[in-house]
């Protein structure tokens, strides 16, 4: 019979949740941190040295499904001028 635990929902976790969430052991979790960087496994927090679940959630799902993601994150995608959003804006109100 395994062990049962509940894993908060959301937020920084420390290394032992996030171990749990990968479902491995704290040590096993340790011997295979660095591969799991290499593979772009989110790095913990500089200055509390917790991991983003969130971010270990989309890590792990974008590796199994990476065809849910595509053109979700898109790299160069960034605010729009807020200049031209007006004039098109106001162009499409007056024609």
């Amino acid at each position: 019979m395994t062990m049962r635990f509940k894993l908060p929902p959301g937020g920084d976790v420390p290394a032992s949740v996030a171990a749990r969430r990968l479902g491995l052991s704290l040590e096993q979790f340790g011997e295979v941190l660095p591969e799991l960087l290499g593979r772009g496994f989110p790095a913990p927090d500089p200055t509390t040295g917790n991991y983003c679940s969130e971010a270990m959630d989309v890590w792990r799902l974008q590796g199994r499904f990476p065809h849910l993601f595509s053109g979700i994150l898109t790299a160069g995608a960034g605010a729009r001028d807020a200049k031209s959003v007006v004039r098109e804006r106001i162009r499409g109100w007056v024609t």
